[in-house]
């Protein structure tokens, strides 16, 4: 990316904030599925199938242009394995069409220089890759000895900002990876970030040990990517709770392969309107509902777009979504015992 495009981005990116700051009743971020189905399979995933077919394009551009009516600021795309749908470029350009930013999330097995080139054109403007380990297991498939060479690409290529993002915790075998990892991130000229690994609900893996170290580690690696935000991550390393004021289902909306708006990937069901009926309306409750799962979520995204809120309008509506108490529980006292 060069010092103009580079700029351009910065100048869009605050204008969107003073948006997003002066104004609560659009969506700051919207999640979009266009293609559940992925290439691979990370034992600890659960935001894929093996089956489903692309969401066709024309579903896609309404379901955008949608989320512009709502006033939406900001597009992420993830799947599944979203470089798999056979219209990206397109889906991206409705995009940029109607103003709001373009985010890919992606495994980056598909890439080739001509890909990279596509989505340049198309308008893309970051993008995150997730490599776990050094090589290929039976945990996660996304390895530096597989991506190497595509980030090499993506390096001399790319005109948008790249993010390569690892995970801890969850049974990831070598979370000393994840330094060899963003070392090399930072070499080819890109941002990282470390995630801790969430449970089927979206809350917390407590880190310990060698997973502990390499957290602390990673800190204080090069550019730092979005995940790394405030406080939300410390506390999570630590099996302490974070309070703040989830505005899933307002500020940041989930909408999955079927059209359906979700809290969030791991909250599936609440509040499970279509995309095509959800009204300002909707946006005010759950902007005020408190949401069951907020201490121990580790949905960074999520905890991002909170931060343009936390000061302001205490959520008086009822609790909704759901946590498993008896996992928080033991999280606590796993915490008591290996600190």
């Amino acid at each position: 990316m060069n010092t103009f495009t580079r700029l351009k981005l910065y100048l869009r990116e605050y204008k969107f904030m003073a948006k997003g700051l002066f104004w609560t009743g659009h969506p700051v971020l919207a999640h979009i599925i266009p293609m559940r189905r992925c290439n691979l399979a990370c034992a600890y995933c659960n935001e894929y199938d093996a089956v489903s077919e692309p969401v066709p394009l024309e579903v896609m551009y309404a379901r955008l242009d949608k989320l512009a009516d709502l006033g939406t600021t900001a597009i992420i795309i993830s799947g599944g394995e979203p470089l798999l749908h056979p219209d990206i470029e397109k889906i991206i350009k409705r995009i940029r069409r109607h103003g709001m930013l373009a985010c890919l999330i992606t495994n980056g097995y598909l890439f080739t220089e001509e890909k990279i080139r596509g989505l340049n054109k198309a308008g893309l403007e970051y993008l995150q890759i997730s490599i776990d380990n050094l090589v290929p297991d039976e945990v996660s498939k996304k390895s530096l000895k597989v991506l190497d060479k595509k980030l090499v690409w993506l390096s001399q290529l790319a005109k948008f900002r790249v993010n390569i993002n690892s995970v801890i915790g969850g049974g990831v075998k070598s979370p000393e990876d994840a330094l060899t990892i963003g070392n090399r991130a930072v070499e080819l000229g890109f941002s990282t970030s470390l995630g801790i690994i969430h449970d089927g609900l979206g809350t917390l893996k407590p880190l310990k040990g060698v997973e502990r170290e390499v957290y602390l580690k990673m800190k204080t690696l090069g550019k730092k990517g979005h995940t790394r935000f405030k406080k939300f991550q410390e506390n999570l390393a630590e099996g302490k709770p974070n309070n703040w004021r989830c505005r899933a289902g307002a500020r940041y909306l989930y909408i999955c392969e079927d059209g359906l708006v979700h809290y969030c990937s791991q909250q599936r069901g609440y509040p499970g309107i279509p995309l095509e009926q959800y009204t300002p309306a909707d946006i005010r409750r759950e902007y005020l509902t408190k949401k069951a799962c907020a201490d121990y979520c580790t949905i960074a995204c999520v905890h991002q777009v909170a931060t343009f809120d936390n000061w302001r309008d205490p959520q008086t509506l009822g609790v909704k979504g759901a946590v498993r108490r008896e996992s928080v529980q033991a999280i606590q006292t796993v915490y008591q015992i290996e600190s």
